[in-house]
């Protein structure tokens, strides 16, 4: 059987063979280039060569910097002296190296490189560098040499993908209540254990990568190789990546290859003197540089990134960051992408496209079992298929559009006025060749000045009336929603659901580092645990209901039948596989004796979100089972759905 091709899966990307055609061979052109005869995994080891290395018989230093006219390392060893015998030579390809006796280094020892080229000079550190630090009362940051004597023990095996990822997004400083910066043992030791509990089963961490700037999310990565030292150390991390795999729960990060910060004493800028070693440009809306991924160096460089954080700290995947600026020479800016036109223009970078999927062969090779995701907003055709079919090789790609829809309708609508069907349309619907991660909101729509979602919903009143013995109109309305609009999105999945850190209770507030703005305050930069915690107030119903949608998220599959949309009764109602989703949004209705059509048999009613345990009125008597009956030539069982309340059952026989 032949396989098919992206035209097979999607007829309508037809007028465009010639130029789909002309793409793959670029792209295996420039893939077999890059590789010249090795392996994905064989190309992708830059960090055993590159940067500081102790060997049998001492140390190795090795650099890249072809512009560069001399090098020294200088630190803690050379009482941060410039001397002549930590010089490196140049070789060939713009490398530069220097060996060194075994007594030159010790664990611990801060160093820098002083790098000169025509008509200037500048103080960097090495572009592999694996350990940074920042000096006490200062801002400047150092490479540390990092060899303990004792290597981590590795104790627990990565639990296998899940055939549905449960997401839970989490960025390590912000994960405590108090105002500080959270390490990675007190995530290791206090949130781990929430995450499980609460039913997900895959942890996205944010900001893993050291960035000097902690407002920038971590998004404005300087060392690449190196774990943020402002949450710990080294093995800090691997005792969290360690700790989480034996909790069953898999440990994904962001990967963020689309851009670099543009500071040159800490990261890549300028780092033989040009702006063109790494980069082709500033991104005109970030402020940070922009990688060239025509460039075999830079491809070896980022490819091997992937692989380092696969082989040293056994993660089991990537969310790879601003897929979407990557992949257009106009980063996405200011397009809508209405046509498919759009995706086959002069604007798209087929170097990126090409970094892209060596990337996905890459981490693929290392680890079969490992999870690739694009953040894409234009919807690349392939962008999530198999290289096979013509795709780019990524696992999964996020739905963007379900969250923007969701803010749009709260915002621009009222409740009786929802667009049922295209919400459905959003949620639902996909290429035919991938699979999606699907949420209501991430940290993208909690930012500084923004609202959560259930903020959204509740506003103001939150501060007053979440006691569970209080009633206010309000809040139970935005309790009532927040149920539905999460049981919508989880019971249209098709591939995985994501959720932001402390979302799952309804965290009231935004996001918002501190900085000069906000006076440096911590306030909005932590997560308030004891409101789920303390039992008396509304924030505990969220989370019961919560994890009661993940334990039937990891079950609910199949293609979408009896489908039944009614604008005007506010209600949606879709059976996939055996189950069985009846939604009712109308803010005044409930409706007794509901026509659903099922497929013929019995069911029983698995979630429901009107129960007490999660903040609803107990309106539907538990433990019933529902008979199909023939009807106008269907099957249908008949049931009770009040007001603003969402039942899944499942068949039984």
């Amino acid at each position: 059987m032949s396989v098919k091709t992206l035209i097979d899966l999607d007829p309508w990307l037809a007028p465009y063979k010639s130029v789909i055609a002309q793409r793959e061979k670029f792209l295996r052109q420039a893939e077999t280039r890059l590789l010249n005869g090795q392996t994905p995994d064989q190309f992708a080891l830059g960090f055993h060569y590159f940067g500081l290395h102790q060997t049998a018989s001492g140390w190795i230093f090795r650099e890249w910097a072809p512009n560069a006219t001399a090098i020294f390392l200088v630190g803690d060893f050379s009482n941060w002296q410039e001397k002549s015998e930590f010089s490196l030579k140049s070789s060939l390809n713009g490398q530069w190296q220097a060996e060194f006796p075994p007594e030159t280094f010790k664990h611990g020892q801060r160093y820098k490189l002083h790098v000169y080229w025509d008509g200037g000079d500048g103080w960097r550190l090495p572009s592999y560098v694996k350990r940074v630090i920042q000096e006490k009362d200062s801002i400047d940051f150092v490479a540390e040499i990092w060899t303990p004597k004792l290597p981590y023990q590795w104790k627990n095996q990565s639990p296998q993908p899940p055939p549905t990822p449960l997401i839970y997004e989490a960025h390590i400083g912000m994960s405590s209540e108090r105002p500080e910066v959270a390490s990675f043992d007190h995530f290791t030791q206090e949130i781990l254990p929430r995450i499980k509990q609460a039913g997900y089963n895959t942890v996205q961490l944010m900001a893993i990568a050291e960035h000097p700037y902690y407002g920038s999310f971590g998004y404005h990565v300087t060392n690449f190789f190196a774990v943020s030292s402002r949450f710990g150390t080294p093995d800090d991390f691997k005792r969290l990546v360690d700790t989480a795999h034996g909790l069953g729960l898999r440990v994904i990060i962001d990967l963020v290859h689309s851009h670099s910060a543009r500071n040159e004493a800490e990261g890549l800028s300028r780092f033989d003197g040009t702006l063109t070693q790494y980069f082709q440009g500033d991104h005109p809306a970030w402020d940070s540089r922009l990688f060239n991924y025509s460039k075999p160096e830079v491809v070896h460089f980022l490819t091997s990134n992937c692989r380092w954080w696969l082989d040293e700290y056994h993660v089991d995947g990537f969310r790879f960051d601003g897929v979407t600026s990557m992949i257009y020479h106009h980063h996405g800016l200011e397009k809508s992408f209405t046509d498919y036109s759009d995706y086959f223009g002069e604007d798209v970078n087929l170097d990126a496209l090409a970094y892209l999927r060596l990337a996905n062969s890459v981490i693929h090779a290392v680890n079969p079992n490992a999870t690739t995701i694009a953040e894409d907003m234009s919807g690349y055709p392939g962008l999530a298929a198999s290289p096979e079919h013509g795709g780019i090789g990524f696992d999964y790609r996020l739905n963007m559009g379900a969250p923007d829809l969701w803010i749009k309708t709260l915002k621009e609508r009222q409740d009786e006025a929802w667009d049922l069907g295209d919400l459905f349309h959003t949620l639902s619907s996909h290429r035919q060749e991938e699979k999606v991660i699907t949420y209501t909101e991430s940290h993208d729509q909690a930012l500084v000045g923004d609202k959560t979602l259930i903020f959204r919903l509740i506003d103001k009143e939150m501060y007053d009336h979440m006691d569970k013995i209080d009633t206010n109109a309000q809040v139970e309305r935005g309790i009532a929603l927040h149920k539905l609009i999460r049981l919508f999105t989880v019971a249209t999945h098709d591939g995985g659901y994501l959720n932001f850190m402390g979302n799952e209770f309804g965290h009231p507030e935004w996001i918002d580092f501190p900085r000069q703005g906000n006076n440096w305050s911590f306030h909005h930069a932590r997560r308030q645990w004891s409101l789920v915690d303390n039992g008396f107030l509304k924030y505990q119903w969220l989370a019961n209901f919560d994890k009661a949608l993940m334990a039937v998220a990891e079950k609910i599959n199949g293609e979408f039948h009896h489908v039944f949309i009614n604008q005007h009764d506010h209600t949606v109602c879709f059976q996939r596989s055996k189950w069985l989703v009846c939604l009712n949004f109308s803010p005044n209705d409930s409706y007794a004796n509901f026509s659903v059509q099922a497929d013929p048999g019995s069911y029983e009613i698995i979630l429901d979100s009107d129960l007490a345990e999660f903040g609803g009125h107990e309106r539907i008597s538990k433990n019933q089972r529902f008979f199909t009956q023939p009807e106008s030539g269907q099957h249908a069982l008949r049931l009770y759905l009040p007001t603003r309340t969402g039942l899944i059952l499942q068949k039984i026989d």
